[in-house]
């Protein structure tokens, strides 16, 4: 039977993208992006999230969003249903606004992927740079299929890579966004990564890179000026690092998952250190 590589594969653009730990890096923005819109972060905030260990709910939900990616069909399709069943339950009134929040507002949840699609993309630029327009395209249209698994219609996805930029920017201009206090939780986290968090050194650079490539409403929402300066010091640093990336050994430049799936194309065993990153990973839902 041949291996089951899920509704993306090894010739797509979207495990071209997600295989890159830089990319995954851009995650941190991302994050940053959905904590400031207030329906967003009123939904986490239901969840206990701030209360109950939150960087391994980063991590569970960071599990359950590249499963989609790289896991087969059949793991891809329960990490969607688990993320779904987790949104039914999310509903409420923000107190901090006092507007009412659905986790499966299809609004919501189009900002949410948005702020992910937008991120990964402008990492893989800034520090692989491996894509052109029409590989950026390709990644958003095949990305619309994992929004259609977390319940985001597919009419209201915008069709473009600069539309979708748009639509996000319409967002901001709206008024929509606004840095809570469980944003800057969020932030925290990220700024002072909690001690079992791994690569706890990289990520306080990582958080700077995050900060600084936000938006620069949503950057400065956060208390996150960008000097001459330090923006000389972000550009160095992402510049550097697309620069050292591809001598990099793989297991620092990609993803557990995908280096399991390249060492078994070699016929080489999976060490026992990828197996447990791979687990981690949750590429393995039901075994």
């Amino acid at each position: 039977m041949a291996e089951d590589h899920g509704y993306f594969g090894p010739d797509s653009v979207s495990w071209q993208v997600h295989r890159e730990v830089t990319v995954l890096f851009g995650g941190a923005r991302a994050l940053l992006m959905q904590a400031a819109h207030p329906l967003v972060i009123a939904g986490a905030g239901q969840t206990g999230m701030f209360e109950r260990d939150p960087w391994k709910r980063l991590q569970r939900t960071l599990i359950l969003t590249y499963t989609l990616t790289f896991g087969s069909k059949a793991e891809a399709d329960a990490a969607a249903e688990k993320i779904n069943l987790v949104h039914t339950r999310i509903n409420g009134i923000d107190p901090v606004t006092g507007k009412r929040y659905d986790a499966l507002d299809p609004h919501l949840l189009l900002y949410v992927h948005a702020c992910l699609v937008d991120s990964a993309l402008l990492f893989e630029e800034r520090t692989v740079g491996a894509l052109d327009d029409a590989g950026r395209q390709r990644f958003h249209e095949e990305q619309m299929l994992a929004a259609e698994m977390c319940l985001v219609p597919r009419e209201i996805i915008p069709p473009t890579v600069p539309a979708l930029r748009a639509w996000l920017a319409d967002v901001e201009d709206r008024g929509e966004l606004l840095v809570t206090d469980n944003a800057r939780r969020v932030a925290e986290l990220f700024l002072d990564p909690p001690e079992e968090a791994e690569w706890r050194p990289v990520l306080r650079g990582v958080s700077r890179l995050a900060f600084a490539t936000l938006p620069p409403l949503v950057r400065e929402m956060y208390g996150f000026p960008l000097g001459v300066v330090r923006e000389l010091g972000v550009d160095t640093a992402l510049g550097a690092t697309k620069l050292v990336r591809p001598f990099l050994p793989s297991r620092y430049r990609y993803l557990a998952p995908y280096n399991v799936w390249r060492r078994r194309q070699q016929g080489k065993p999976v060490p026992d250190d990828i197996e447990r990153a791979r687990r981690s990973l949750g590429i393995r839902l039901g075994a």
